[in-house]
C-alpha cells in the first residue's frame, strides 16, 4: 500500500512515494525574465522550470505534455535528465536520435527517471533538466534536480537545504535559438553571445529597465547549503558572495571533502553545493556572478551584452529591502577554487591488474570562422575528422533492432566500447570545452589545469578541456557498467549542433539484453517522422 501526500510545488502536484509523479506541460509563453519580452518555451508556465525533489532511492515518473505551437522555435521536444544514470532505462535519457525520437506537438510521452546506481545504491545531490534536440534548451526548457540524502556524510556542516537555496546561472538570449543558430552558421561569425546573465530566472541587459535583482534570503548565525547549478548555453560563470568564503562539498551529484573557496568558477552543465556560514553583521550583501568566456572580449558581437553585470543580493534578516550600500564586487583572485584540488568523500575501485582497459583518444580543432576550408566546411566542429550528425534512425533503437555489435556496422561518430572494463578517454583539442558524459560520473585525471592525478581525482560528470596536446591533455576515466549508447559531448549548445561530440555505444549485446522500451517509445518515430519540417 502507498501512502499519498499532495502538495503543491510551483504548480505540480507532488506524490511522496518511492516514485515522484509530475505533469510537464510545455508551451510557449511571453517572458521578460531581464526586462525585454520574448516568447520563451515554459515547462508549467515557467523557466526554469519547476523542481524535481525526491530523496535518495526515489524514481521519478514525468508526463510531458507537448503544446508547442510558436513557428519562430523548434515544436517538437525532448527532455535530458542531466547527471541521473538511467541505469536499465537508457530509452528515457533523453538526446533526440540517440536514445529516442522527438516527442511531436499535441503529443505527449511518460519519462521514467531511474536513479539508482549500478551496484544497487541510489544517487543523490544536484542534477538538471532540458531539452536535447537542436540548440532548443536556449529558448528556456531547463529546470533544477535535487535528490537529497538523509544520511549525507556532510549534514552537520548546514542547518538549512530546501528548494530556496537552489540557485540556477543562465545566460539569455533575446531572439530564438532556431535564428541565433543559423544566423551564426551562415555568416560565419562568432558564437551567438547572449544579451543578459540570470540569477534564479532574474537578471539584467546593458540599456535596459533596472528589473528587481534576485534576492537570497539568510537568517544570522544558521549555515546553507546552496546548490549551484549553470543551466547556460555558453557562459561559465565566477560566483562570489561579498564578505563570505564559501565550503565546496559536492560537484555533479558526487560529495567530496570540504574545500572553502572565495569564490568559485562553474562552467555550462556543471554543478556545486556550498556551504554559506551566515555569520557576518546584519545588511544586505552583493552576489556576483560575472561571465567568463572568451567572447566577453568582443565588446562588438552584442552591444546589450555585459558580461560583468550579473549581480544578486544575499539579505540577511532584519535588513532592509534595498540593494547593498556597499560598492558592487569583482570576484577575488586569491583563494578561487581549482577543480584538481577536489578530492572525492569516496574514491571509486582503483583499477585492477586483471581489469580489461580501452583508452580512446578523442581529437578536434577550432573551426574556421572567416572562412570555408577545401573541404566547404565552416562553423563546423569535428572529433577524430567526424562532425556529429544525429541519424535519422536513433542509434539505440538500431541497436535494438539489427543488434550492432561491431564498428563498421555503426557510422563512424559512434565508438564501440565493451563492457565491464575501465576506460580512459584523452581529448586533444583547445580549452575552455565543457564535456558531459551521458549515464556515467568519471574521474578528471587530467583537468584544465594543476597536476595528474590517478589516486583520488575529482569525480563528477562534466568537466573542462585544456590545450595541451601530450600527456598533459585533458584526460577522464569511467568503467563501462551501464549498457546504452551514451551521448559524450561540449556543452555549449551552439558547438554540439555543429557537431562536437561522439556516442559511446556501449556493450552492445548487453543492451539487446537489459533495455527493454515500453510501447509509447516505440510509436515516437512514427508520430514524428510523419510530421512537416515546420513541425520537427
Amino acid at each position: 500500500m502507498r501512502v499519498t501526500v499532495a502538495f503543491l510545488i510551483a504548480g505540480l502536484s507532488f506524490v511522496q512515494g518511492r516514485t515522484r509523479s509530475y505533469t510537464f506541460d510545455i508551451a510557449a509563453k511571453k517572458v521578460s525574465p531581464d526586462g525585454l519580452t520574448r516568447s520563451a518555451i515554459t515547462v508549467n508556465g515557467h523557466t526554469p522550470g519547476p523542481v524535481l525533489v525526491g530523496e535518495k532511492g526515489d524514481d521519478f515518473s514525468v508526463l510531458v505534455k507537448n503544446h508547442l505551437n510558436d513557428p519562430t522555435m523548434r515544436q517538437s521536444l525532448t527532455i535530458h535528465w542531466h547527471g541521473i544514470f538511467q541505469h536499465r532505462t537508457n530509452y528515457d535519457d533523453g538526446p533526440a536520435q540517440v536514445t529516442q525520437c522527438p516527442i511531436a506537438p499535441g503529443h505527449s510521452y511518460q519519462y521514467k527517471i531511474e536513479t539508482t546506481d549500478v551496484v544497487g545504491g541510489g544517487q543523490t545531490g544536484t542534477f538538471w533538466y532540458h531539452s536535447h534536440l537542436g540548440t532548443q534548451y536556449v529558448d528556456g526548457l531547463r529546470g533544477a534536480i535535487v535528490l537529497y540524502d538523509p544520511e549525507d556524510p556532510h549534514k552537520a556542516l548546514y542547518d538549512v537545504d530546501d528548494q530556496n537555496t537552489i540557485i540556477t546561472l543562465t545566460d539569455w538570449y533575446h531572439a530564438p535559438a532556431e535564428k541565433l543558430g543559423h544566423d551564426w552558421v551562415a555568416n560565419l561569425t562568432a558564437e551567438p553571445v547572449p544579451d543578459s546573465n540570470l540569477l534564479n530566472g532574474v537578471g539584467r541587459y546593458k540599456g535596459g529597465p533596472a528589473t528587481p535583482r534576485a534576492v537570497i534570503n539568510v537568517v544570522q548565525g544558521k549555515r546553507y547549503r546552496f546548490r549551484i547549478i549553470n543551466m547556460s548555453t555558453i557562459v561559465s560563470f565566477n560566483f562570489t558572495v561579498e564578505h563570505h568564503n564559501v565550503t565546496v562539498i559536492e560537484a555533479d551529484g558526487v560529495s567530496h571533502h570540504p574545500y572553502e573557496v572565495s569564490s568559485i568558477g562553474i562552467s555550462v552543465g556543471q554543478r556545486y553545493s556550498v556551504v554559506l556560514n551566515a555569520n557576518n553583521p546584519i545588511r544586505n550583501y552583493w552576489i556576483a556572478y560575472p561571465s567568463n568566456f572568451r567572447e566577453i572580449a568582443v565588446p562588438t558581437v552584442n552591444p546589450t551584452y555585459n558580461g560583468t553585470e550579473a549581480f544578486a543580493i544575499l539579505r540577511y534578516k532584519g535588513a532592509p529591502h534595498a540593494d547593498p550600500t556597499t560598492p558592487q564586487i569583482t570576484p577575488p583572485t586569491v583563494g578561487v577554487f581549482k577543480e584538481f584540488n577536489l578530492k572525492p568523500l569516496v574514491s571509486p575501485l582503483p583499477p585492477s591488474a586483471s581489469e580489461n582497459k580501452l583508452n580512446v583518444k578523442l581529437e578536434f580543432g577550432t573551426p574556421r570562422n572567416d572562412s570555408i576550408d577545401a573541404k566547404g566546411d565552416a562553423n563546423v566542429w569535428k572529433v577524430n575528422g567526424v562532425q556529429y550528425q544525429p541519424p535519422k534512425i536513433p542509434t539505440l533503437l538500431q541497436i535494438l533492432s539489427t543488434g550492432l555489435n561491431q564498428t563498421g556496422q555503426l557510422p563512424p561518430d559512434v565508438i564501440i566500447l565493451p563492457p565491464n572494463s575501465l576506460i580512459t578517454v584523452q581529448i586533444i583539442g583547445n580549452a575552455g570545452h565543457p564535456f558531459h558524459l551521458h549515464g556515467h560520473k568519471f574521474q578528471v585525471i587530467q583537468s584544465a589545469s594543476g597536476p595528474r592525478n590517478e589516486i583520488d581525482p575529482p569525480v563528477r560528470d562534466t568537466a573542462i578541456t585544456n590545450d595541451a596536446t601530450d600527456d598533459g591533455a585533458f584526460t577522464i576515466r569511467f568503467r563501462t557498467d551501464n549498457p546504452g549508447p551514451w551521448l559524450f559531448h561540449c556543452h555549449i549548445d551552439w558547438h554540439l549542433n555543429v557537431g562536437l561530440a561522439v556516442v559511446f555505444a556501449e556493450d552492445p549485446a548487453g543492451i539487446k539484453n537489459t533495455i527493454h522500451p515500453p510501447k509509447k517509445w516505440k510509436e515516437l518515430c512514427k508520430i514524428y517522422n510523419r510530421l512537416p519540417p515546420s513541425q520537427q
